[in-house]
């Protein structure tokens, strides 16, 4: 019925009608009701439809999140109508399609916000855009009028302004010229105006944190524990700018004492001002290859806040004491002032540790060193027997040159200085959620729920193919996947299970409602150590800052339900972004590389298999590439999706899931950022020989900037 029919039925008095009115429209845009022709509404539950946000795979096919359901809504190609990926969707249920759930898209309720970037072209007298994401499956036709100018096969950012029939082009506008492909900085440009990533702080934000920098400590240093005097030294990648944490550590009677002091960002940010609403909308700072995206302005992030050597700092201390087997015996969360007495790289403290050399910049800590080193082995061995999962996987290095162009890529190298650090941080955010916990209030938790048992299944027929048991039941529990993990840490295959692994694997999220970290094998944790790059360690702190006598303030705690559970969703979707935009980067510079390696060959492992061919992801690179069928012309080759392998008709030859291959690059396209490779099985018939890349140079994480 219509929404006036509606209230006379629930006799809602004209005075109460706007309000009423309202909450009907909030009904509709979440999905609950349906809004019908001629301005009707209705239950969704009752006329078989729903509303959800649509993912849109590179081959067309649409998938729509059902809250509350672990299954997506199948959309096929013909059913999408004018939706785009990321768009709020209304899906009429067709029924079962191969024994999932499908529908059809009804209309669109809500576009998402997007910049679409792509590279202009024109033909005759039809301009258009050719989106650089697979996503986006539409050229984007532009009125000759509002094309800015561009010129053809130039990087534009473009900007949807009708799209209701799905048999014609979507329309658009140019919105920014932003250089042609193969210009100093445009790449990481496009990926960057991609995923709608702010590129500068605004000037009053600007001029806000350089208030917020020059703020008086006076009154704040009165009632702060100073540790000034204590042995407190930052560990950082050789190259970092900003240091928000130090740690120290010493032997005790019953074992020993660890202090992790994080930089109080909270002090220098406040709540609801200028500076903060742009952290908060940005959420992180994103990493680029030879660039950041940063959380906080300059000033702040790289200076006041910064953990520097010889410096005065604000801090926020975690000081816990451990038995000689890594137990917890107690701890304390206290406002402190700090001086680090070195700025120490991962490379320098590996050396010490493998040399025993001590340099001028190590020699006042090195005593403290070595008993961190104590320390973090113990903790280490206790958290992997109490069944932490650590998922070494190798990630990408890419090394660049003054223009940006790629000298090399390789992968990070994880030392045991990496392994320290994080350890350390581990600890401290374990305790911090402790204490909120333990005073039974409100909190923002870092939560990693318990896997999918249909992904644990999928994970354990993969893993069947390759030769290794793994059963799974709903029962299962974190320390089954860890000696799984250490099972085959040394097998050649190791790094492609983990990375299979970590695929059956929530995502960890930002909530207040605390479901422990499966993962890590905590009962809580909370992200506490990275204020600088990370707003929910921020609101961590603020939150910590408002307990002073175990309880928040009456007027906080009327709203600081709303404030955690606003900042852990928005939160949790900025990593996400963040993340997809850091992978495409890296893949935008793996591309360049490779085009400038047509016809060499390396050595790898399949790690996909479709019926057009398989993915063979080159050894020490991280650089992944398509092998078609169609280039293998020795047999007719048939996929066996089942066994995921395809195999010869004739010869029988497969080619299987983790299989190791011999490949060389046969076609890169850095529009679409694909690479096409050949299978190298008749080196004699190749023109082009080139000595494939050996060695394992495995493991991760130099920037540590590890997830959990």
């Amino acid at each position: 019925m219509k929404i006036k029919e509606l209230a006379k039925v629930l006799e809602i008095s004209p005075s109460e009608y706007p309000k009423f009115r309202n909450s009907v429209k909030e009904l509709i845009t979440s999905g609950e009701l349906v809004k019908l022709k001629r301005g009707r509404v209705g239950p969704a539950d009752h006329l078989n439809v729903l509303v959800g946000k649509i993912s849109i795979s590179r081959k067309g096919t649409g998938f729509v999140e059902r809250e509350g359901e672990e299954v997506d809504i199948l959309i096929p190609q013909n059913g999408l109508h004018t939706a785009l990926d990321g768009d709020r969707v209304m899906v009429r249920l067709t029924g079962q399609v191969q024994g999932r759930q499908a529908g059809v898209v009804v209309k669109v309720v809500e576009r998402a916000p997007r910049k679409i970037v792509g590279v202009f072209r024109i033909s005759g007298a039809f301009a258009r855009v050719v989106p650089d994401n697979p996503k986006i499956h539409r050229d984007i036709y532009i009125h000759p009028e509002q094309t800015m100018d561009a010129r053809d096969g130039e990087k534009v950012v473009a900007e949807l302004t009708l799209w209701d029939n799905p048999y014609v082009n979507p329309e658009g506008r140019i919105t920014e010229k932003i250089g042609f492909p193969g210009q100093p900085g445009v790449d990481m440009l496009s990926v960057l105006k991609s995923f709608n990533l702010p590129e500068e702080f605004p000037q009053d934000v600007i001029d806000e944190a350089e208030r917020a920098a020059a703020k008086s400590w006076g009154e704040e240093l009165k009632t702060r524990l100073d540790l000034t005097r204590e042995c407190i030294y930052t560990i950082d990648p050789v190259d970092a700018k900003d240091h928000d944490d130090a740690v120290t550590v010493r032997e005790t009677d019953s074992g020993y004492r660890l202090g992790v002091h994080i930089a109080d960002v909270s002090f220098f940010v406040e709540a609801g001002t200028k500076l903060d609403t742009e952290a908060f909308e940005r959420g992180n700072s994103v990493y680029f290859p030879g660039m950041v995206i940063p959380m906080l302005p300059e000033v702040l992030s790289n200076d006041v806040c910064s953990l520097k050597p010889n410096r005065k700092r604000l801090a926020h201390s975690a000081i816990i004491d451990f038995d000689k087997k890594g137990k917890i015996l107690n701890w304390r969360i206290v406002d402190t002032l700090i001086k680090s007495q070195a700025k120490l790289a991962y490379e320098e403290v590996q050396g010490f540790y493998d040399t025993g050399t001590v340099t001028k910049k190590i020699k006042n800590v090195a005593g403290n060193l070595l008993v961190a080193r104590k320390l973090a082995g113990i903790l280490s061995e206790r958290r992997f027997k109490e069944g932490s999962l650590d998922f070494d996987l190798p990630e990408a290095k890419v090394i660049l040159n003054e223009k940006g162009e790629v000298l090399e890529l390789g992968h990070h190298v994880r030392l045991e200085a990496h392994r320290l650090v994080e350890e350390f941080m581990l600890a401290a955010n374990k305790v911090v959620a402790l204490e909120v916990f333990h005073r039974a209030q409100p909190f923002l938790y870092r939560v990693h729920g318990k896997p999918d048992l249909e992904k644990l299944e999928f994970f354990s027929h993969m893993v069947g193919t390759l030769g290794y048991n793994f059963p799974v039941s709903p029962e299962i529990r974190p320390l089954q996947f860890a000696r799984f993990l250490k099972r085959i840490q040394d097998t050649p295959e190791a790094d492609f299970i983990n990375e299979l692994m970590l695929r059956s694997m929530q995502k960890a999220v930002y909530q207040r409602e605390n479901i422990g970290h499966f993962g890590l094998a905590f009962s809580h944790y909370t992200h506490f150590t990275s204020p600088i790059r990370r707003y929910p360690d921020l609101l961590v702190h603020r939150l910590l800052r408002k307990l002073k006598k175990g309880k928040y303030p009456v007027t906080f705690a009327r709203r600081v339900v709303s404030v955690i559970d606003h900042v852990g969703k928005h939160c949790s979707e900025t990593e996400r972004t963040a993340e997809a935009a850091e992978r495409q980067a890296v893949k935008v510079k793996q591309v360049a590389y490779m085009a400038n390696r047509l016809g060499d060959e390396f050595s790898g492992i399949i790690s996909g298999v479709t019926a057009y061919g398989f993915f063979v992801r080159i050894d020490n690179m991280g650089v992944e590439g398509l092998v078609r069928m169609s280039t293998i012309d020795d047999d007719y080759y048939q996929f066996e999706e089942g066994n995921y392998r395809i195999i010869g008709r004739r010869n029988k030859r497969s080619f299987r899931l983790g299989d190791r291959v011999e490949v060389g690059v046969l076609k890169v396209d850095k529009v679409r950022n694909e690479i096409d490779l050949f299978l190298a099985v008749n080196r004699d018939r190749q023109p082009h020989k080139k000595k494939a890349i050996t060695g394992k140079r495995r493991k991760n994480k130099s920037g540590y900037r590890r997830k959990n």
